[in-house]
């Protein structure tokens, strides 16, 4: 019985993501094909598949041009005028600025001793000290970001010495999806090492 139920629950952390995952994009494409196939004339199976595709390419084209970039930000600046539809917004902004694009925002994942000397936390390099910290700090620092456990929306930037960073030799997207499971699961080396 015991091994029954490790079976049930190691399908359904298979079957669970894929599940979800499959749903959100599944539904996306029929409902693009559904309202495009009421006013166009012509109908074919991957129609939602294919204007998707074409609407994010545009949006990213048109979000690389001055014009386009102004546009956004004034959507950006309505939307936040909202107060729930803000709250969405950003925090879906952020997460998927995180994931998509880790290997910019996320240079470098470390250990570093917080909250409590003794202790071990999973950050990241984000950024150079600026000179006007810098200047006032008696050694090298470099700003580390530690994000919250389950929700990549907030955290603590810290400035940490540097001889007390311990660089991992792992890969941006390994070490998020262990700051995302909260722990659940480890970070593996990168696959030079490997």
């Amino acid at each position: 019985m015991k091994q029954l139920s490790r079976f049930f629950l190691n399908g359904l952390v298979v079957i669970v993501p894929i599940a979800i995952t499959s749903f959100v994009v599944i539904n996306i494409f029929t409902i693009v094909e559904n309202i495009l196939g009421q006013y166009m004339p012509l109908k074919f199976p991957g129609l939602g598949i294919l204007a998707v595709l074409l609407i994010i390419l545009l949006t990213g084209w048109l979000s690389s041009y001055w014009l386009g970039k102004r546009l956004l930000e004034y959507g950006e600046r309505l939307l936040e005028t909202i107060p729930f539809v803000k709250f969405i917004y950003k925090s879906v902004k952020q997460v998927s600025t995180a994931v998509l694009e880790s290997h910019h925002l996320f240079k470098q994942a470390v250990l570093i001793p917080y909250p409590q000397p003794g202790t071990k936390t999973l950050g990241f390099i984000v950024s150079n000290l600026s000179p006007v910290i810098a200047d006032k700090l008696p050694a090298e620092h470099v700003c580390v970001f530690v994000p919250m456990s389950l929700n990549m929306t907030s955290g603590f930037n810290i400035i940490v010495p540097k001889k007390d960073i311990i660089v991992l030799d792992v890969t941006s997207e390994s070490a998020l999806q262990y700051c995302l499971t909260a722990g659940a699961i480890m970070p593996e080396y990168s696959t030079a090492n490997k």
